[in-house]
């Protein structure tokens, strides 16, 4: 799915690139410049799926749900059941080609929002539903 994301987002960044340059006549520059961008677009490809897929981490106990993600700082969350307010099951355009869902767990934290991206689809939905049951079974107002 990311690699799949990254190489639709690179194409996009190329196209934006060429009617730019059709649009402003940016065809004087270099052949070599053009080169760099085709090999920024390509490295973008093949290392950011990786680089995700390296970093991002989750794990759900009876008393938190942990998450790490980041690129060049790792950020680090707990939510404790307590604080849960919603759970969230999202399927997007590309995820449902590969039979994968994203969990949002809701806090009152100001921080925003856990994500709990590129997981199969049938386990975003059993997490869903364990951790509703979590957070109902633990005493506290969510906020």
């Amino acid at each position: 799915m990311w690699v799949t994301s990254s190489v639709v987002e690179s194409t996009v960044v190329f196209a934006v690139l060429v009617v730019l340059a059709v649009w402003i006549d940016l065809f004087d520059l270099p052949w070599w410049v053009w080169v760099l961008l085709v090999a920024a677009d390509v490295v973008y490809t093949a290392v950011v799926p990786q680089w995700r897929y390296l970093v991002h981490r989750w794990e759900v106990t009876d008393t938190a749900v942990y998450t790490q993600t980041g690129w060049w700082a790792r950020e680090r969350r707990i939510a404790p059941m307590s604080r849960i307010q919603t759970v969230d099951l999202v399927e997007g355009a590309v995820a449902r080609l590969f039979g994968l869902a994203t969990v949002t767990v809701t806090t009152a934290s100001a921080a925003g929002a856990l994500e709990i991206a590129g997981l199969d689809r049938d386990v975003a939905r059993r997490l869903v539903d364990d951790l509703t049951v979590k957070a109902d079974a633990v005493e506290g107002d969510a906020t």
